[in-house]
């Protein structure tokens, strides 16, 4: 059953967004503030946030970041009355799905979300990535070579995922930093990136496979390279 997470601190609109998304096969959880939603995202598999940017807690796009940052195919739509350009683009390139401004039509509204739960539902079937003899199941985080199954940490694991997903293309040291160490740590020692890719490799048995560009970062190698 899909699960939507509508954070709203306005509790009238909100239960109109609930009574508006609701069909037999979606289950609805409410919540106005971004303690709730935090809580709420620890407790299950959420298949969409609804997000609204002005909580009185604190900026959705702070938990936008969180979310992109633990689970980067998980689609969340920024709903808020922020509607000039600079604040859409903002949205978006923070790694909002999509941005719907107040007011809106709740048809559009539903289409939008349908649109974005299609395309989850795409990109799960394409989660499993079998190269050679690595398979690397994102989605229940198992990770095998030569048919065995290895253990990695959830630093290595993001590391891994991201290679993966741009495999072929250079990765920065700074890029791979930022999006890996999201703990909020204004510093992160240079040589942790050297460390994990390390240890992934040493794991995987994949030193082949991982390449360093001195002086630039990694790539994960095309098999045709």
């Amino acid at each position: 059953m899909e699960q939507l997470l509508i954070v709203e601190d306005d509790k009238g609109l909100n239960q109109g967004l609930c009574k508006a998304l609701k069909t037999e096969a979606r289950q609805l959880i409410s919540c106005q503030n971004l303690r709730t939603a935090r809580e709420q995202l620890l407790c299950g598999r959420v298949s969409l946030v609804l997000l609204d940017i002005n909580l009185p807690d604190g900026s959705g796009l702070d938990l936008l970041r969180e979310i992109k940052e633990a689970a980067p195919d998980l689609p969340v739509i920024l709903l808020t009355a922020n509607d000039t350009d600079m604040d859409i683009v903002d949205g978006l390139e923070q790694g909002a799905d999509d941005y719907i401004t107040k007011p809106f039509s709740l048809s559009v509204l539903r289409a939008r979300v349908n649109t974005q739960l299609r395309k989850c539902t795409i990109s799960q079937k394409d989660e499993t990535i079998h190269i050679d003899h690595f398979s690397f199941d994102f989605t229940n985080m198992i990770f095998c070579a030569d048919g065995g199954k290895i253990e990695l940490s959830k630093t290595e694991q993001k590391l891994l995922h991201l290679l993966v997903k741009n495999r072929g293309t250079v990765m920065s040291r700074s890029d791979l930093v930022d999006r890996i160490w999201t703990d909020g740590a204004e510093y992160v020692d240079e040589n942790a990136i050297s460390v994990t890719v390390k240890r992934l490799r040493d794991k995987l048995g994949a030193q082949e496979y991982i390449r360093t560009v001195y002086g630039i970062g990694y790539s994960w190698v095309k098999k045709d390279e």
